[in-house]
């Protein structure tokens, strides 16, 4: 349990920081991310910090991809992870 926990939010961290970036670096004309690469942490589990950034910045926001993707890996997540809790809890 404490290594799940410890995972969410090492990679929704992560997804976060790695949205912020893209953003960054979309303002100065920079490099960017590859959008596959922010969709797939999102799907690898940093969905939430996915979506908070994606709102905290306005970074693809217009993007069907993320618009959908992004929430739908959330609720999968979300699910998961609350599984998860009460299994645990009930096998206990």
């Amino acid at each position: 349990m404490i290594l799940l926990l410890s995972y969410i939010i090492i990679i929704n961290t992560v997804s976060f920081h790695l949205y912020r970036i893209d953003k960054k670096r979309a303002e100065h004309g920079e490099f960017r991310i590859p959008e596959y690469i922010l969709l797939g942490v999102a799907f690898l589990g940093g969905a939430l910090g996915a979506f908070c950034a994606m709102h905290e910045y306005r970074h693809k926001t217009l993007h069907t991809a993320f618009t959908i993707g992004v929430p739908i890996a959330l609720a999968v997540w979300t699910i998961l992870v609350a599984w998860t809790i009460i299994h645990c809890f009930v096998t206990l």
